[in-house]
């Protein structure tokens, strides 16, 4: 069979590609590339296909970025990589329109473990570590397939306290799919930020985000509140490809004193079970010896509800001009000096 790319795929033509790749998630799904184009970037999308057979998928995006323009492939691509074929076909269609747009180099980061990808396969790509990540590498997640109760029992014992305590003093919680209810979290998201020291996203880039993904009933907002209905906490979850993913989070000073984060984990992975998902995903975690890490403290929180880390391949990139090395330097410095 000949190999064939359509690079112009519908939303039902990509959706039904997804369905031959398990390990997909949002990264990789029709509207994460919608979110980016309202922010006014260019998406590549690619399907590979061996006669009826979807072999690959790529979806990527073009980053401008002072130091170098460059084509993102997060949680991607989709291929066997074992299947000389499908590795060559995708890539060869990747570097082909990253350099129609000018791209110093692409950086992928798939949704598959190191063990599935051979050293040699990388050198052939000619494909390095990328300096910097371009999204969560280690992960931690639930088995949703688990019952409530050994999901409990697999739980650190202050977690597992923590989650009775809230119902015991009174904490409800929420499920909002109302776009307008972004605003309050980002006000609220600005002040962790303040408080921990970090740049906030901003109101267009949430909304939108939640926008796009509730088109299709694929987010919501799980929220806690006290007794007294202040708000506690608040999970931006997306629901795609049968995995949730707990993809930001805020908490109010007046969570400080009560267990309102845990209710609201709590709520979100009995609602993933609700819409059949198989696993709950915390997203990024950082690696346990790493406790000068920025987010040492909210992994610490994750961890302390049981589950399995997953240590994706790192992202990589693949130089296509000499101008990458300045990248390389300068992300490889920042990386040193801001603690991730």
């Amino acid at each position: 069979m000949m190999i064939t790319v359509n690079d112009t795929p519908s939303k039902a033509e990509w959706e039904q590609g997804i369905l031959a790749f398990t390990e997909a998630n949002f990264l990789q799904s029709y509207n994460w590339g919608v979110f980016h184009e309202r922010l006014g970037k260019k998406v590549i999308r690619c399907v590979c296909t061996d006669g009826s057979k979807v072999i690959g998928m790529a979806s990527g995006v073009v980053e401008d970025a002072r130091r170098g323009r460059y084509l993102a492939v997060a949680g991607g691509p989709l291929i066997d990589w074992h299947n000389k074929n499908s590795v060559e076909a995708v890539f060869r269609e990747l570097r082909k329109k990253a350099l129609e747009e000018n791209c110093v180099f692409i950086r992928f980061r798939p949704q598959v473990t190191a063990t599935h990808v051979s050293a040699k396969v990388l050198r052939k790509l000619s494909a390095l570590e990328a300096p910097m990540h371009l999204t969560a590498d280690l992960t931690l997640q639930l088995d949703l397939t688990l019952s409530d109760e050994t999901l409990l029992s697999d739980m650190r014992k202050n977690t597992r306290s923590a989650i009775r305590k809230a119902e015991r003093v009174g904490i409800t919680t929420q499920l909002v799919e109302d776009v307008e209810s972004i605003r309050q979290f980002y006000d609220e998201e600005k002040k962790v930020a303040e408080r921990q020291g970090f740049v906030p996203f901003s109101y267009d880039f949430l909304r939108n985000q939640f926008e796009v993904f509730l088109a299709d009933k694929q987010v919501c907002l799980v929220r806690s509140f006290s007794k007294e209905g202040a708000l506690l906490a608040s999970a931006f979850v997306i629901f795609y490809n049968n995995e949730a993913v707990y993809h930001y989070g805020i908490s109010t000073d007046a969570n400080q004193k009560l267990p309102g984060s845990y209710a609201c984990q709590w709520r979100a992975i009995a609602e993933a079970k609700r819409r059949k998902c198989t696993r709950y995903n915390f997203w990024g975690v950082a690696p346990k010896e790493a406790t000068k890490h920025r987010f040492a403290g909210v992994s610490l929180f994750k961890r302390g509800f049981g589950g399995f880390e997953v240590p994706y391949l790192e992202a990589h990139d693949i130089p296509l001009s000499w101008r990458y090395w300045v990248t390389f330097l300068f992300e490889f410095f920042r990386k040193k000096y801001r603690h991730l």
